[in-house]
């Protein structure tokens, strides 16, 4: 399946945000103040399409999704009770590569879509390889008994604890699982997230 494999600070500073790509501080890794390139600090964009533009590419980066795929997300989106560009965001919310970050088994979603197609997850105890499946309220997501020793994983979980995990999820640290407990609201979603104007970019 593709995906992105380029570099991701230069991403990261070209949207001049942090994108949870990397583990760790986007200061400390991708000097985000500073755009890419030897004349990027000349680089600025005003026009409308410009702002609607980076805040598409702002999403579509930071839940590690291709340009075609995004664009069905927001055709269903559309076609959904509510406000789209909040559909939008919480149909990419509940994405399985996406709870398996938010529930604190990797530390990027790059890394949670790894585990994905590795067979490494569960959904209420059958093994799911695919890192776009939807995840429903109540469905418990698991890490495989063979996978629950990789360091990678309980490092990981030790982080999440100390963090803590959102209001729409729980966490199990010692066996390794949790439940999507329900959709979350926009407002406890990324506030910087203009889905807006998303909405206004494909609306156009």
């Amino acid at each position: 399946m593709a995906r992105y494999l380029g570099p991701t600070c230069r991403k990261a500073r070209r949207l001049g945000t942090d994108l949870r790509l990397k583990s760790g501080s986007i200061d400390n890794k991708c000097k985000a103040g500073t755009p890419p390139g030897s004349h990027g600090q000349k680089r600025v964009r005003t026009t409308d399409y410009g702002l609607q533009l980076r805040a598409k590419q702002r999403i579509r980066f930071m839940y590690g999704v291709l340009e075609r795929q995004f664009h069905r997300y927001y055709t269903e989106a559309s076609r959904r009770k509510g406000a789209t560009g909040a559909v939008l965001l919480q149909l990419l919310e509940t994405r399985l590569d996406n709870v398996v970050y938010r529930m604190g088994f990797a530390v990027t979603r790059a890394e949670a879509r790894q585990l994905v197609r590795h067979g490494a997850v569960t959904v209420n105890g059958s093994r799911v390889s695919i890192p776009s499946y939807a995840v429903e309220a109540g469905n418990t997501i698991e890490i495989r008994e063979k996978s629950k020793e990789q360091t990678r994983i309980k490092d990981a979980v030790r982080l999440a604890e100390s963090n803590g995990v959102p209001e729409w999820l729980s966490l199990d640290s010692s066996k390794l699982n949790g439940i999507f407990k329900r959709v979350p609201d926009r407002s406890e979603l990324p506030a910087e997230l203009e889905e807006q104007l998303v909405v206004e970019l494909y609306s156009k």
